[in-house]
């Protein structure tokens, strides 16, 4: 099975006043920057290019999560456990990690998308940095009848 993880690209800060909880509606409503919408479109032409057809794609129902997954052009679908400081096993029961048939797409959070990625990998940190607009490629495989989570790619949208 292969996780893509997608973290939102660039977004405006908050609008003030601001409540400080992630999860308000304010912070839901953030939009892309300019800069955020370039990150977006260069990680959808890669990510486009690499995705088999029958790739599920999953988004947080944020504006900017979902500014980001348009970028990529194909069918997806807004659950709001996908929203910041979401649940990583949540997250992780959503895809059917590890034995889901076909490769997922998540566009959500930090520091949700870092927690999987640190708990997927077993680092002792509670989470990994995941910069803004990066994807982060897992695989899960069976070696001798053990189960390994293997990094395929880690990728900005500077480097592409």
């Amino acid at each position: 099975m292969d996780l893509i993880l997608w973290r939102h690209a660039e977004a405006h800060d908050h609008p003030e006043p601001l409540t400080g909880r992630p999860g308000d509606s304010q912070d839901l409503a953030r939009r892309l920057t300019p800069r955020g919408e370039k990150q977006a479109t260069r990680m959808a032409a890669w990510l486009d290019r690499q995705l088999p057809d029958g790739a599920r794609i999953w988004s947080s129902p944020a504006v900017r999560c979902e500014e980001t997954v348009l970028a990529l052009g194909r069918k997806y679908k807004l659950r709001d456990d996908l929203s910041p400081d979401g649940d990583p096993l949540a997250l992780l029961e959503l895809v059917q990690w590890p034995y889901g048939k076909s490769p997922v797409v998540v566009v959500g959070h930090q520091p949700t998308l870092g927690r999987v990625v640190a708990r997927l990998l077993g680092l002792t940190e509670e989470d990994c940095s995941v910069k803004k607009g990066a994807v982060w490629w897992l695989r899960h495989r069976e070696r001798d009848d053990v189960g390994q989570t293997v990094v395929v790619t880690v990728q900005t949208p500077e480097l592409i």
